[in-house]
């Protein structure tokens, strides 16, 4: 028992990031998947967003990718959101839970091939926890572009929302040079849910790579639902979990013996 707790602080260590692709703090997302084998975690540890409506604390936002297959990752998401006082409902909530499958339909520059990149995604829209009833879908094609002054990633889908409404997407991201350690960015949005609600949104933020197994992003979102604005202050990091490299085979066999 007091070497399996001595191993643990190791453990963890050896499971911190090998590679990562930092696709928060956005909406929309980039024309890459996890590498096979590899467990991509992308978490908001504490944020904020204020509308009329309410003020809430979101803790934690987060995306699971797992890929599973040669250019094929396994997402899933979800967030906890804690309305303050003095709103009606202060229950805590999880939403925006959903399963989904990606995939690269062409490897282009963000494999390291020439031309643009091309993936797809689609999957199913889960219920909610005290929000968010019923069970939808989506589907999203997205197209990465990267040149020496930045890149951009172009996002289009449609959904059949939890209510059975649909629903259409229409996201670009634009980033900074690529090389730089601390890169700006940039983000806008328009969703449409018919016989619901109009979003436009726009993002401006930075992401820190620490180094090529480490990042961290920090935005602010402005957004106008039905003509009302919300903002959303986003903050957070990417990494990635191979439990397959030789460290951590070491580490789990030193547990055992």
């Amino acid at each position: 028992m007091h070497k399996l707790a001595l191993c643990c602080p190791m453990i963890c260590l050896i499971l911190w990031p090998e590679n990562s692709f930092a696709y928060r703090p956005f909406d929309a997302t980039d024309a890459a998947v996890a590498d096979l084998g590899e467990l991509e975690i992308e978490l908001g540890p504490v944020e904020f967003r204020r509308s009329e409506a309410e003020r809430t604390v979101i803790a934690p936002a987060y995306v699971l990718n797992y890929g599973f297959a040669k250019n094929w990752e396994l997402v899933v998401e979800g967030q906890a959101e804690h309305p303050l006082p003095p709103a009606e409902d202060t229950r805590s909530r999880l939403v925006g839970n959903g399963v989904f499958l990606k995939g690269v339909l062409r490897e282009g520059v963000l494999q390291d091939k020439a031309g643009p990149s091309v993936a797809t995604e689609f999957g199913i829209l889960l219920p909610g926890i005290n929000d968010e009833p019923g069970v939808g879908a989506s589907w999203l094609g997205i197209v990465s572009q990267r040149w020496a002054w930045g890149t951009i990633h172009f996002d289009a889908g449609a959904a059949l929302t939890r209510e059975h409404h649909g629903d259409l997407f229409l996201g670009t991201i634009i980033e900074g040079p690529y090389d730089w350690k601390i890169r700006p960015v940039a983000e806008v949005d328009y969703e449409r849910e018919f016989g619901g609600k109009e979003t436009f949104a726009v993002l401006g933020g930075a992401i820190w790579r620490v180094r090529d197994d480490l990042s961290f992003d920090v935005a602010l979102r402005e957004a106008w639902v039905n003509r009302h604005p919300e903002t959303e202050i986003r903050a957070g990091l990417t990494f990635a979990i191979s439990p397959r490299s030789d460290a951590v085979r070491r580490a789990m066999q030193s547990v055992r013996h």
